[in-house]
C-alpha cells in the first residue's frame, strides 16, 4: 500500500462518518466529508493540512488555492479563509488530517539549523507537492492513535520530524521568516494573537501595534498585506464566526450571541452577519441545521 493510501485508510478508520474529530494527540485533528461542502469562512490556525483523499479549495480574499492528495496546504499564521470540499462522495470520502504547528519546537529547529533567514517576507499561505517522507511521518503519527501508551514519548518526536521536513522543503523559508522577531510576518502574527485574545472587546489599534512592535500605520499596511484585510475586519470575522458557533452548537439566540461577542446593536450584528454568511442569523442557522453542513476549517 502506498503512503497516501495508507494515510487515507487510517483517517477513514478513525473518522467513520462525516465530521471532524479531535484526537488524543493535542495537535492532530482528523476530518471526513462524504459529499462536497458549501464555502465556510473560518480562521485557520498555523498548521499543516494533508489531504489523504478528495480535494479542497481555500480562498483568502482574492487568492484561491486548490489542494488534494498530491499536495499539502501550509498556513504560517492564523488566517481568515473561506474553504470548501470540492471532491468527495460516499464511496470516496474527503479525508484530511491537520497538524498544528508547535511554535516553540519550530523555533528550536530553526536555531539548530543555524541558517540565515530570508530577507524578504514570503506568502503565509501556500500549496506544495507532498513527498513520501512527509506522508510517512504523518502515517506514523496517526498510527499512534492505536497505541495510546506510545503517544507521550513518540508523538513529540514525530511532530518534530514533520516540522523538520517542512523546514527542509519549499515552504521552509517562510517558516524561518516567521520566527524572525522583526519580520513583518512575525509582527503580524503577534498582532493576530492579541486580537484573538480580546476579539470581543473594543479594538485599540495603538495597543495592537505596540504588541506587534510596529507603528499604527505600519501595522495597517503589513497586516493587510498578510491577511488581505484590516485589523478591524479581522476582528469582525472572529466575532461573527464565534457568534455563529454559539447559535449552532449551544442554541444561543441571535441577540445573546451578538452581545456575547461584543455587539451592542442587534441590527448592526444582523447586518454584518448577513454580509459574511449570506443570510441573517436565524435563517442561516436554520439552513445549517436543515442541511447538516459542517463548520470546520480542515
Amino acid at each position: 500500500m502506498d503512503r497516501i493510501a495508507e494515510l487515507a485508510s487510517l483517517v477513514e478508520r478513525h473518522v467513520p462518518r462525516t465530521g471532524m474529530t479531535g484526537t488524543a494527540l493535542t495537535r492532530l485533528s482528523l476530518f471526513r466529508a462524504d459529499e462536497p461542502t458549501a464555502p465556510v469562512p473560518a480562521v485557520y490556525e498555523a498548521s499543516l493540512c494533508l489531504i489523504a483523499q478528495g480535494a479542497k479549495r481555500v480562498s483568502l480574499q482574492d487568492q484561491h488555492l486548490q489542494y488534494d492528495a498530491a499536495h499539502y496546504l501550509l498556513v504560517s499564521v492564523d488566517l481568515p479563509l473561506v474553504g470548501h470540499v470540492t471532491q468527495a462522495s460516499r464511496d470516496a470520502p474527503y479525508l484530511c488530517c491537520k497538524i498544528d504547528i508547535d511554535q516553540a519546537v519550530l523555533a528550536e529547529l530553526i536555531l539548530a539549523q543555524d541558517g540565515p533567514a530570508p530577507k524578504a517576507d514570503l506568502p503565509p499561505l501556500a500549496v506544495y507537492r507532498s513527498d513520501d517522507d512527509l506522508i510517512d511521518a504523518a502515517c506514523r503519527l496517526v498510527r499512534l492513535l492505536d497505541r495510546p501508551a506510545d503517544i507521550t514519548v513518540l508523538a513529540p518526536m514525530i511532530e518534530r520530524e514533520i516540522l523538520y521536513r517542512l523546514l527542509s522543503g519549499p515552504h521552509g523559508p517562510a517558516l524561518r521568516r516567521m520566527a524572525v522577531a522583526d519580520s513583518h510576518l512575525n509582527q503580524v502574527s503577534r498582532a493576530i494573537a492579541t486580537i484573538r485574545r480580546g476579539f470581543d472587546r473594543q479594538l485599540r489599534i495603538d495597543e495592537i501595534a505596540a504588541a506587534a512592535g510596529m507603528s499604527a500605520s505600519s501595522l495597517h499596511e503589513h497586516f493587510k498585506a498578510v491577511t488581505r484585510m484590516t485589523p478591524l475586519e479581522y476582528q469582525k470575522q472572529l466575532r461573527l464566526q464565534e457568534a455563529r458557533r454559539l447559535m449552532l452548537a449551544e442554541g444561543a439566540s441571535a441577540g445573546s450571541a451578538g452581545f456575547a461577542v461584543g455587539y451592542d446593536s442587534p441590527s448592526q450584528f444582523s447586518r454584518e452577519y448577513g454580509r459574511l454568511f449570506g443570510a441573517p442569523p436565524r435563517r442561516d442557522i436554520r439552513q445549517l441545521q436543515t442541511s447538516g453542513s459542517i463548520l470546520t476549517p480542515l
